[in-house]
């Protein structure tokens, strides 16, 4: 009689993989816009469903907590009374008041608008430098000049948003403001203007940045480094309108809560029409 043959694996011989198995995914080039688990505004992993949602929800949680200071503004609340009598004690305090009118200023539009603008040229340089070579294999456009252009109309909805907001609270200010020419003081024009401005000319520096030089272990500390310097700037700018009178400090806090929307519906606009991989240096 002749053997059978023994089949594969009967007595503990390994069976190697069939070619019938797919093949491992292509690594995809990391894209420095929201919507991927590379960038600041989207932590979620890639791939996710969750990833296009996170803007929302941050957007949401801004939009839910800007409410409810403005209904205690509004209806003269136990938090209006408790802002006016905390506030007074910076503005009257032994806190250096050059420094503070430094960092009050900063808030102004003729000191963020500048800073913003540069970013904005730059980030829009590199995206039209990347233009040729960030096409998509599916043929959805690149819209690389959408980011800069985004930031620019971002500043612009504040005054639209605030002006009216003041003229309907009408709230008066502080006591160092007192017999201006106009009653209206919440939310904070300036502490807004810096929020948006500086806010989201660090996720424009952060993509750029992160789209020319990908791979490098350092680039895993520039984001946070940024958004920390970012979010100090911001609490400096705070400090020194409440410090100098100009504010008092729910103005403040009312209008980052502001500034959180507009940076999150930005995150959302670039994450859905941007493209792929927009605004990255080529050969980098």
């Amino acid at each position: 009689m002749s053997a059978r043959p023994i089949p594969p694996g009967a007595r503990g011989t390994p069976v190697h993989p069939a070619a019938s198995e797919p093949p491992p995914p292509v690594p995809r080039r990391p894209t420095p816009f929201p919507g991927s688990a590379d960038t600041p505004c989207s932590p979620g992993p890639s791939g996710g469903g969750s990833r296009g949602s996170s803007p929302w929800w941050v957007g949401a949680f801004g939009a839910l907590l800007f409410a409810a200071l403005t209904w205690q503004v509004a209806g003269h609340g136990p938090l209006r009374a408790l802002d006016e009598w905390l506030g007074r004690a910076p503005a009257t305090s032994h806190l250096p008041a050059g420094p503070a009118e430094f960092c009050a200023d900063l808030g102004n539009t003729a000191v963020a608008l500048p800073v913003l603008c540069v970013v904005m040229v730059w980030a829009g340089w590199q995206g039209w430098r990347g233009r040729s070579e960030e096409a998509p294999n599916d043929g959805a456009p690149v819209r690389w000049w959408l980011p800069p252009l985004a930031a620019g109309l971002a500043l612009a909805v504040v005054p639209a948003l605030v002006v009216p907001l003041k003229l309907w609270l009408a709230r008066p200010g502080p006591p160092g403001m007192a017999g201006g020419a106009h009653d209206g003081f919440y939310p904070s024009g300036h502490g807004a203007t810096a929020a948006v401005a500086y806010g989201v000319a660090a996720l424009l520096v952060i993509r750029g940045v992160r789209g020319r030089r990908t791979g490098r272990p350092a680039l895993r500390l520039f984001a946070p480094a940024v958004v920390a310097v970012v979010a100090l700037l911001n609490v400096a700018v705070g400090l020194g309108l409440v410090r100098r009178g100009y504010h008092w400090p729910l103005d403040v806090l009312g209008s980052w809560c502001l500034a959180t929307v507009l940076l999150a519906v930005w995150c959302a606009v670039c994450d859905r029409w941007a493209g792929a991989g927009a605004g990255r240096a080529p050969g980098r």
